[in-house]
């Protein structure tokens, strides 16, 4: 279950994306200058992803965080993933947005 606080942080930002690609609807219809349409789609796509690096960020990371300090607390010097663990540790902090599915999954299986 996600965070009121970030439920709410992500409407807002997908309601104001809304907002502007019914601006970009319009524009086509009153076929506007195509640099300022493209401009608008580029604004489109930052915004989502800003709410997409939002939700990553947000969830995934902290719960890789709450993953990696369960296999620590479950694996204290003699489990036989040890390395495996300490790998993933020390990689957390600058791990990729995009790598925290494939960290995730990997520690589920520790």
């Amino acid at each position: 279950m996600l965070p009121k606080d970030l439920t709410k942080d992500l409407k807002d930002r997908l309601s104001s994306i809304k907002g502007q690609v019914e601006g970009v609807i319009k524009m086509l219809d009153k076929s506007d200058d195509p640099a300022q349409i493209l401009n608008q789609f580029k604004a489109v796509n930052k915004g989502f992803e800003k709410a997409q690096h939002l939700l990553l960020d947000e969830v995934f990371r902290k719960a890789l965080a709450m993953k990696i300090t369960e296999a620590l607390d479950t694996c204290q010097g003699n489990c036989g993933q040890e390395e495996k663990i300490a790998i993933i540790r020390n990689q957390f902090p600058d791990s990729e947005l995009y790598e925290l599915t494939d960290k995730m999954k990997k520690t589920n299986l520790i």
